[in-house]
Parts: structure tokens; sequence; C-alpha cells
């Protein structure tokens, strides 16, 4: 089993001040293996370099470099699945990178995500399994 990482939590660990920080270091603190989609990537290095210093994005990729976490590139069809959610979800919006997160997690057919975007996670509909099983549980 492995846990596919959105942005959220993955920021939350750099951030010392982030109110999801303990919650998250915990969550990430796992055996299981954890995955982070190629384009979580991108939006992660942008918040980190608009809010942290340099060194907590160069951190994060360490930890990449040492396996700590494994990137999932997006297939073809994973493109395909992101283009019919964004256009499916266009009214919440969406957005690629969520999209391409739930199309990670449909491929790997897993059935938790470690997300602190339950908004847009509790409404769309994973074909895999009737909804995911959102980390950490936010109250």
């Amino acid at each position: 089993m492995a846990l596919v990482c959105d942005t959220g939590p993955l920021y939350a660990v750099m951030d010392r001040a982030d109110q999801d920080h303990e919650a998250c270091v915990r969550l990430l603190s796992t055996e299981e293996q954890l995955i982070v989609p190629a384009p979580v990537l991108v939006e992660v290095a942008w918040l980190a370099s608009r809010r942290l210093e340099t060194s907590a994005f160069a951190a994060f990729l360490t930890d990449i470099d040492e396996g700590s976490y494994r990137i999932a590139d997006l297939t073809r069809a994973d493109y395909s699945r992101v283009n019919e959610l964004c256009s499916r979800y266009a009214d919440l919006p969406l957005g690629f990178v969520d999209a391409a997160v739930l199309a990670v997690v449909e491929r790997l057919s897993e059935h938790k995500l470690a997300t602190l975007d339950h908004r847009h996670f509790r409404v769309v509909r994973p074909r895999h399994t009737a909804s995911l099983h959102l980390l950490p549980e936010i109250g």
C-alpha cells in the first residue's frame, strides 16, 4: 500500500508555522510508500518559493533523492482522465493539479489520499471506489 500526497500536507510539513504542520508531520511519518504526482511538485515549489526560505524546498528535494518520496509521472491515460475530470467538474473548479492527483490515485487503485483540500476531494467521485479516505482527518 501507498499514500498519494497532494500539495497541502507536503507544504505543511515544510512550514513549521502552518496550522496543520504537526498533523501532517505525523501523517507523512509512515511506513507506507509516499507517492507524489509530478504536477504536485510544481505547486509545492511555487508555494515554498513565495512563503519559505529556499532551504525548505531544497530539503524536500533531498528527501526525494534519498527515496522518501516516489514521484509518479503522468501517463498518457492520466492526461486523458485529467481532461475528463476538469471538464466534468468545471463548476467546482477542480483544476489541473487536483485532477492529476485523482488520476494517479485511480491508476494506483489507492483508497486514501493525503490532502488538506477536503472541499474538492469530497465532491469528486473516483472510478475505483465510492469515496476516498482523506487524511489527515479535519474536524
